[in-house]
């Protein structure tokens, strides 16, 4: 089924959406209350699904979201963030019980990322039924953050992507922190699913496969349309059809991995609604996403589409 071409926005990034405050490049954490001089302190929206939106807003595409923040400060910093970037916000939900998502990432000096993470939101964001249509006003559907929505993980996550599949939308879907209970999450949902990027890393936790064709191969049968998973250095693996292929990453001076496979899925997502093939709309995101390693926060390092094609066309690949 082809999507009606008079939607209102080209992609809606739904789910996990979060404040970050980074800071870098952090080699210890003082004794006591001593301190530490750090060269960089930031604050952005991120998350499964914010990091993705930003980068494809950024990209040129016409965003909106649905998400829950907090009705507080930081929740507040979120929405201005979005309105500054041209993103629509009228599907944001406000809790007035929970404080927005937050996360504090002491960044390394390699660019390694720990994360200290206050649930918060995001666990009560919720669309019901009677919102879908407005959910579904879109060619592109990402649904991020599986595993850290606690209302939507209880089945209502599935029941939205049934029915953006119904309605012709491209599906895709991304997940965080995966535990004992994810593949039973995932059974519900990957049968409405046309591309599912997780990380290499997850789909070996979920998998039990080492190879990531067996990994790929796991999640087909469970109903994937396609596998893409993001590879740190090594690129990105694409399992479509009866095709299997590796896009290597570029080489880049890393500062931080914050957000680099939340951003690598709004490259693709881009790609995609540029024209682009599956394979060239995968190189995308890997430029996205290692333009996101040189700077701080999820969508450090991007600019524009022009001066990211820049980059992507003269860009050294990386041999790992």
């Amino acid at each position: 089924m082809m999507v009606d071409q008079t939607t209102r926005f080209d992609a809606v990034f739904a789910g996990l959406t979060i404040l970050d405050i980074s800071g870098r490049a952090i080699e210890r954490i003082p004794d006591g209350g001593g301190v530490e001089f750090i060269d960089e302190i930031r604050l952005n929206p991120a998350g499964t699904a914010s990091g993705a939106l930003m980068n494809a807003a950024k990209l040129g595409l016409n965003c909106s979201t649905s998400a829950c923040v907090g009705d507080d400060e930081k929740g507040q910093f979120v929405a201005d963030q979005y309105q500054r970037m041209q993103i629509d916000c009228s599907m944001i939900q406000r809790s007035k019980t929970v404080a927005t998502s937050s996360t504090i990432l002491p960044i390394r000096p390699n660019g390694e990322r720990p994360a200290l993470h206050c649930r918060g939101a995001s666990d009560e964001w919720f669309v019901d039924d009677t919102q879908f249509d407005a959910v579904c006003d879109a060619k592109f559907l990402h649904h991020g953050g599986t595993g850290l929505l606690a209302r939507m993980d209880q089945g209502q996550s599935a029941r939205l992507l049934q029915y953006a599949s119904s309605k012709g939308l491209t599906v895709t879907l991304d997940l965080i922190a995966p535990g004992e209970d994810t593949a039973g999450l995932l059974a519900s949902l990957l049968p409405h699913v046309d591309f599912f990027m997780p990380s290499f890393e997850e789909a070996e936790v979920i998998s039990g496969q080492s190879d990531p064709a067996d990994a790929a191969r796991f999640f087909k049968d469970m109903g994937a349309g396609a596998c893409i998973f993001k590879w740190g250095e090594r690129g990105s693996f694409l399992s479509m059809d009866d095709n299997e292929l590796r896009i290597p990453a570029f080489k880049i001076e890393v500062s931080d991995t914050t957000g680099c496979g939340d951003s690598y899925c709004g490259g693709f997502i881009a790609g995609l609604s540029l024209g682009y093939d599956v394979e060239q709309a995968c190189r995308l995101g890997t430029a996205v996403s290692a333009l996101v390693a040189t700077g701080l926060g999820s969508d450090a390092g991007v600019v524009n589409l022009e001066r990211t094609l820049e980059f992507m066309n003269s860009a050294t690949i990386l041999d790992v």
